[in-house]
């Protein structure tokens, strides 16, 4: 049987920062940049992509530094110019921005626990809800999917970004998007077709 795929798009998620190391949460755009270990995680990534031929047409990335650091490393492997979109930073946490997994808990016992139960509704204000977030990502892939038809594109994004993008994709629903990991320098692909998605592979990271 024949499937007519529009778009295929792999996602790349960040390289590290002192705040995935530290395992704090943020949705600033200014901070913090990738660390060493980051650097080196993308290198990695970018020289193994090309390696095994992953082909693009366009090379698109939110706003934050650290993932722009990223796309650069990308961009220059593949010798092509990147796209900021606005529209694919990472959740915004209010209150739990900068704040590590340990203080979160502390402070809000029951956080997570509210995530996962009440994925519709915010936590606390300039935050987004699980649901919200997740029609957010939907909207633009979308976007990007029905603008680049026929086209293998490059994203280059945040963890929590492919998170949603893999439960748009799949219509899985939105309480299970803690159950999908996504390291740093890792690398997704979904191939989009007329009326479905397919998850090709997710969360690969290469061998230095």
């Amino acid at each position: 049987m024949y499937f007519h795929r529009k778009c295929k798009i792999t996602f790349i998620c960040h390289g590290a920062t002192i705040y995935s190391e530290e395992g704090r949460f943020s949705d600033a755009e200014n901070y913090p940049p990738l660390s060493e270990l980051g650097v080196e995680e993308m290198e990695t990534l970018s020289k193994y992509l090309k390696s095994r031929g992953v082909k693009n047409d366009v090379i698109y990335t939110s706003p934050s530094i650290r993932t722009i650091q990223s796309a650069m490393m990308v961009a220059k492997v593949f010798k092509k110019e990147y796209v900021i979109l606005d529209d694919l930073k990472t959740r915004a946490c209010g209150e739990w921005n900068g704040k590590t997994f340990g203080q979160i808990l502390k402070q809000y016992p029951n956080g997570f626990a509210k995530v996962l139960a009440e994925p519709d509704k915010k936590l606390m204000p300039n935050s987004e809800s699980t649901v919200e977030f997740i029609k957010r990502i939907k909207v633009v892939i979308d976007d990007l999917v029905a603008k680049n038809i026929g086209n293998r594109i490059i994203v280059v994004t945040h963890p929590d970004v492919i998170q949603a993008a893999i439960c748009a994709a799949l219509d899985l629903p939105a309480d299970k998007i803690l159950n999908i990991f996504v390291r740093t320098g890792s690398a997704t692909q979904i191939s989009y077709f007329d009326n479905w998605a397919s998850l090709v592979y997710s969360d690969y990271v290469p061998l230095g």
